[in-house]
């Protein structure tokens, strides 16, 4: 081992292929009013920055030569390559032009990012005393800083599968976003495609699971609460851990509306599944400081995914409930659809919230303040929901002969939801071996 002071500097110019212009941290940051139609939120990438845009500190003895030099070269290429990214994710334009001939380079990204892991740990091994001596710079979207600073490999671990959770949402929205073709229209979006997010939705869902369970408590609880960005911070994760599953059952719910085999009783385990969910990610999110920008339209997805749930499984369970023969299970199911039907016109205004929340710009998202895209189950349950309450409510007036069967305010008399444990899990994730000097 060398032993001697070393300062690593992590700098663009080794790469000779990416050419930072003034202007690309404020692409990059802070862009969500052009984010276009979107099935899956991906709040904008944190992208790592070169230290050399720091103060040079010494950062300590004992860094072994060999360690932090393919350190640095690995992180360089991570942050050509999440530049490139992140600017692809907040263009529309660019996404067309990209997709166009063959799609963005995340799954490059990831593997980036998984080929550093090894390296980047060998800082934390067991009786590692170089766990503070690199300094790491990301930029941050959702906090009002505009970059976190750390001397903290732990830190850079977080922030690694923070990042490598985001891109598997944005690879699962590519997949889900019906491709718009020449002529104008929607193609529809295959159950290859469909079945394939889910799985996606896993694999970012563990990644966030070990961030919060194996690498947070790494962090000191001195640094955790006074140096992590909000973009880090507990509570974000664990809502974007929620939104991964909450997602990936709503594109089951979806395959589920579209086979002839589903039961009523299936599809209402599911959308009860997905309340659960999103009522934890809103948990979460809910009193966590966000500011304008991505933070403000992260919360409020959140918020309409939420609103959104509750309708569809308020509508499963009146149409079981319809199947009684008493009065009373009459009486109730009305109630639970006269909720769902509620509960889609609320879902309806968030949407509308979450689209039109532009600090930036709102000329990329005119198109949708009348009528904003609806995907997954909801392009099915949208009409669905008032016609049945219609029906239901029809039918039991003329049963039962009486004018108050349609309830004005039944706040007390809506049945509660079944509570159902979830059923899919986050795809187990462990981090790589740590890679030494030695090996």
């Amino acid at each position: 081992m060398v032993r001697g002071t070393f300062l690593l500097v992590f700098s663009d110019l080794e790469m000779g292929c990416f050419n930072s212009k003034p202007n690309d941290a404020g692409a990059i940051r802070r862009r969500p009013g052009s984010i276009g139609e979107v099935a899956v939120f991906v709040p904008g990438l944190r992208v790592p920055k070169s230290s050399d845009e720091l103060p040079l500190q010494p950062l300590g003895d004992g860094l072994p030569r060999r360690l932090t030099e393919r350190l640095a070269v690995l992180r360089n290429r991570i942050i050509v390559m999440a530049a490139h990214e992140a600017l692809y994710m907040t263009k529309p334009t660019w996404r067309i032009t990209i997709t166009q001939h063959g799609g963005s380079k995340s799954a490059d990204l990831l593997q980036a990012l998984e080929d550093y892991l090894p390296t980047l740990l060998g800082l934390v091994k067991d009786g590692s005393e170089l766990e503070d001596k690199v300094q790491f710079a990301w930029m941050n979207q959702e906090d009002d800083a505009e970059d976190t600073s750390m001397p903290s490999a732990w830190y850079e671990v977080l922030s690694v599968l923070h990042l490598m959770a985001l891109l598997r949402l944005s690879q699962a929205n590519s997949l889900l976003v019906p491709k718009t073709s020449i002529e104008g229209y929607h193609a529809k979006v295959s159950e290859e495609n469909k079945r394939a997010s889910v799985e996606i939705f896993l694999k970012a869902a563990g990644y966030l699971e070990c961030a919060i369970q194996h690498v947070l408590p790494k962090i000191s609880p001195e640094k955790r609460w006074k140096g992590l960005p909000v973009d880090l911070a507990e509570g974000i994760l664990k809502a974007i851990c929620m939104q991964a599953l909450g997602q990936a059952i709503d594109v089951q719910l979806g395959l589920a509306i579209d086979s002839p085999k589903a039961t009523l009783a299936v599809k209402r385990r599911l959308a009860c599944e997905m309340v659960k969910c999103w009522h934890q990610a809103h948990e979460s999110i809910s009193d966590l400081p966000l500011l304008d920008g991505w933070a403000e339209k992260h919360r409020l997805f959140v918020t309409w995914k939420h609103i959104e749930a509750k309708a569809a499984a308020y509508y499963y369970h009146g149409l079981i409930l319809d199947e009684g023969n008493s009065e009373k299970s009459h009486r109730t199911a009305v109630a639970a659809l006269q909720s769902a039907e509620e509960l889609l016109k609320e879902s309806k205004a968030a949407c509308e919230a979450f689209h039109a929340a532009s600090p930036v710009s709102r000329r990329a998202i005119h198109s949708f303040q009348t009528s904003p895209p609806l995907w997954g189950s909801m392009r099915y349950l949208q009409e669905k929901i008032h016609k049945e309450s219609s029906c239901k409510v029809r039918i039991n007036k003329d049963l039962y002969n009486k004018d108050n069967i349609i309830i004005h305010d039944h706040a007390d008399t809506v049945p509660p939801l079944p509570d159902f444990a979830v059923a899919l899990k986050p795809d187990e994730y462990r981090l790589p071996p740590p890679l030494t000097d030695t090996n």
